[in-house]
C-alpha cells in the first residue's frame, strides 16, 4: 500500500492505522454555492474531483510531514497538516477546493456540475498547483503514455522567480518596492524559497488507458508493481460514472477509498484549526477485483527530491519496461523530435486567483477527448 508492505494476519492494525491517516475527501453539502449561484453540494458529480484531492492531499503529507506520518484521532497534530487541509476546504479562496477544480474545469469543456475522468482531473491539479506558493509543487502529466525524463527536470529544476518568498505590502507600501499585494493560495503560508538549481517536490501522474472496455489483464502485475513502488501516491479510477482512490493492493483486489459519501462541509477560518474527524476514514477499506476496474486510470508518484525521482526511473526500467512485453506506458530520456517543444508551465502575470484564468491557460493542457482516442 502506497509503498508500504504489510502481513495482512500479523500486521492489521498497522495497516488499519495507514489507512486512517490518508486524507479522505468526500462528497459535501451546504458549502457556499460555486461561482456564488452554482450548486452548493457536489454530490452525484464530484466523486472525481475528490479522488483528484485525495491524490494531491497524499503528496502534500509526504511533503511536508512524510510517509510514516500517521494520524490519531483528537490528537495534536502537526501546523503543516492543517495547512495542508486548509487548502482542500470547500471554500472558493481555498487553492484546491472544490469551487477552484469546477471553475478551472470549465476550461477543459466541463460545465460546473458535470462528471470528470482521470485525466483531466490530473490537468486541472496541473494548473492550479501554479498558484500555489506554499507547497510549491510541480505536477507533471504525461501524454501519450510517454513520461519524458528531460521534460520533467527541466520543470522541477527550473529558476522560478513566481515562487521565491515575498513579504506583505505594508500601509503605503506599493509592489514596485518588492512586496507582494496579492496574499498566498494558502492560509498561514509565505511560499518556499527557491533557487534555479533547487529541485521543486514533484507530483508526476501518469493517464493511461489500459484496454478497450475492461483492463487487459497483461496490465495487472505492472500495475501491482507500482503501488509497491516508495514514490506511489496512489491511483485514479473506479467503474463507470464511479471514481475511487485506490491505494493498494491484497492479491487480486484494490484497496480504495470511497468519496461517495455526502457529508456537511466544514467551515474553518483562516489560520485555526480544522475539525478533521471527517477527513479520515475510520472503516475498514474498501476492496474490489482488479478485473473489474475500468481501463481509464491515472497512476501518481510523488518524487521529493532528483535522487527520488531517479529511483523511481530505475523501478520502473527494472519492474515493468524490462519485465513487460506489453508496456503500461514508456520512459524515455530526450523529449521526442516530433513533438512540440516542452515549455513549463507558469503561473500569469496577473494578481488573481488560478480560477479566474480559465481562458488565458487553456495551452497549458490538451483535452481529454485527445487522450481518449490513444491508440492502446
Amino acid at each position: 500500500m502506497l509503498g508500504q508492505c504489510y502481513n495482512i494476519k500479523t500486521d492489521k492494525s498497522e495497516l488499519l492505522s495507514d489507512v486512517r491517516s490518508r486524507l479522505w475527501f468526500t462528497y459535501r453539502k451546504k458549502f457556499s454555492p460555486i461561482g456564488g449561484t452554482g450548486p452548493s453540494s457536489d454530490a452525484g458529480w464530484g466523486c472525481m474531483l475528490r479522488c483528484g484531492q485525495m491524490i494531491l492531499g497524499q503528496a502534500l503529507v509526504c511533503r511536508h510531514l512524510g510517509r510514516e506520518w500517521r494520524w490519531v484521532p483528537e490528537g495534536e497534530q502537526p501546523a503543516e497538516y492543517h495547512r495542508i487541509l486548509h487548502c482542500f476546504l470547500d471554500r472558493k479562496d481555498s487553492c484546491y477546493s472544490i469551487h477552484q477544480m469546477a471553475q478551472m474545469g470549465v476550461g477543459e469543456g466541463k460545465s460546473v456540475g458535470e462528471w470528470y475522468g482521470p485525466n483531466t482531473v490530473a490537468q486541472v491539479l496541473k494548473k492550479l498547483a501554479l498558484f500555489d506558493e506554499w507547497n510549491s509543487l510541480a505536477v507533471y502529466v504525461s501524454m501519450d503514455n510517454t513520461v519524458v525524463i528531460e521534460d520533467i527536470k527541466k520543470q522541477c529544476l527550473q529558476a522560478d522567480r513566481e515562487s521565491r518568498p515575498g513579504r506583505p505590502c505594508t500601509s503605503g507600501e506599493s509592489s514596485e518596492q518588492g512586496c507582494s499585494s496579492r496574499p498566498p493560495a494558502c492560509p498561514f503560508s509565505q511560499p518556499h524559497a527557491q533557487s534555479p538549481s533547487r529541485w521543486k517536490p514533484l507530483l508526476l501522474v501518469i493517464p493511461l488507458r489500459m484496454g478497450i472496455n475492461s483492463i487487459n489483464p497483461v496490465y495487472i502485475q505492472a500495475l501491482k508493481e507500482c503501488f509497491k513502488m516508495p514514490q506511489s501516491c496512489g491511483v485514479l479510477g473506479g467503474k463507470p460514472n464511479l471514481a475511487y482512490y485506490f491505494i493498494g493492493f491484497i492479491g487480486d483486489e484494490l484497496i480504495y477509498l470511497d468519496p461517495h459519501n455526502t457529508q456537511p462541509a466544514v467551515d474553518s477560518e483562516s489560520g485555526t484549526l480544522v475539525d478533521d474527524l471527517s477527513y479520515h476514514c475510520q472503516r475498514t477499506p474498501h476492496r474490489m477485483k482488479i478485473t473489474s476496474l475500468d481501463p481509464s486510470v491515472a497512476l501518481g508518484f510523488f518524487c521529493r527530491s532528483e535522487e527520488d525521482f531517479d529511483s523511481w526511473c530505475n523501478l520502473v526500467q527494472q519492474e515493468i519496461l524490462k519485465k513487460r512485453n506489453l508496456r503500461m506506458f514508456e520512459l524515455v530520456e530526450k523529449h521526442p523530435s516530433h513533438w512540440p517543444p516542452f515549455v513549463p508551465p507558469t503561473k500569469p502575470e496577473v494578481q488573481t486567483t488560478g480560477a479566474e484564468f480559465i481562458e488565458s491557460t487553456d495551452q497549458l493542457f490538451e483535452s481529454e477527448e485527445e487522450f481518449e482516442i490513444l491508440n492502446v
